[in-house]
């Protein structure tokens, strides 16, 4: 830990200008603050902010990461990488959960600092290529803008990113952006496989005037709950998603680092738990839209 500190105060240093007068400005300081890596299980590291994920997979042919928090996550993210003992030029893939500012922010920075291939569902590589501008998100016009990301490949549901014996499936889970995809693989120790699951967000944020529910657009509905069923399917013992406080990343490593066991982090009922949770808030939602203001 002592050659960590260093690295993270740092970072901290060149985050600190970048998060003045920036739109979101009290909610980007508090997603990005300081938050030590550290070891998920296996070859799975946590190298994000305190409120916003990063995830490194790790194989001897290279490096995997999925999302890059916010333009000013970048600094702080590269060096998590390097304070637990990896290259950032190591990276060959950067997985996208969704094309909001404060997941694929960094993207770009962290792409040309270690020259990976980004990949992300069509939807999604359409929006980091535009910024962010996406006039089928549920947020446009109320999400800020970022870098644009250069080359990102796109995705087809069910396709998987290999790397050496990593093996990252893609799974379209539509609703929070047109674009949303959730990754799943499997993280091996002590001769232990656990099934790990990086969901995406499921909430249904939007700009003012937006209804899910309109009848004009049927899909988004039918999307939305096609996600969440699907999240609800997925072979899950571990969880994570891009804001870790969804699924109670920090009150489960606590318990973990006052060493509770089992551990945790394994939970096989977890990504139930989040998807029925996301269901019951979007019927919820709906709702709202039927009922007329007073």
């Amino acid at each position: 830990m002592s050659r960590i500190l260093p690295l993270l105060a740092a970072a901290s240093l060149a985050c600190g200008a970048a998060q003045a007068a920036t739109p979101y400005a009290d909610a980007r300081a508090k997603w990005n603050a300081p938050q030590a890596p550290f070891r998920v299980y296996g070859n799975t590291y946590y190298v994000g902010t305190h409120g916003l994920a990063a995830v490194l997979l790790v194989d001897p042919a290279g490096l995997i990461l999925i999302d890059g928090g916010l333009p000013e996550s970048a600094p702080r993210i590269a060096a998590h990488i390097r304070a637990l003992g990896f290259r950032v030029e190591d990276i060959r893939y950067i997985l996208g959960s969704h094309a909001h500012f404060d997941h694929a922010g960094g993207i770009a920075e962290l792409q040309r600092l270690s020259g990976a291939q980004v990949v992300a569902s069509a939807s999604g590589a359409f929006a980091m290529e535009h910024g962010g501008a996406d006039p089928e998100d549920p947020q446009a016009g109320i999400a800020a803008s970022y870098p644009a990301v250069r080359h990102v490949r796109a995705i087809a549901d069910g396709e998987a990113v290999t790397l050496g014996a990593l093996r990252v499936t893609a799974h379209d889970t539509p609703g929070h952006t047109p674009g949303s995809t959730s990754w799943t693989w499997d993280a091996c120790e002590g001769g232990r496989c656990e099934h790990v699951v990086y969901a995406d967000s499921l909430t249904a944020i939007s700009a003012d005037g937006y209804r899910f529910g309109d009848p004009k657009h049927p899909q988004r509905v039918e999307n939305f709950r096609r996600a969440i069923a699907t999240v609800a399917a997925l072979p899950c013992d571990i969880l994570l998603t891009p804001h870790p406080s969804a699924s109670s990343l920090w009150e489960r490593l606590q318990a973990r680092t006052r060493g509770q066991r089992p551990d945790p982090l394994i939970d096989a009922n977890a990504c139930r738990a989040y998807a029925a949770a996301a269901l019951k808030d979007f019927e919820a939602r709906l709702q709202r839209e039927r009922t007329p203001a007073p």
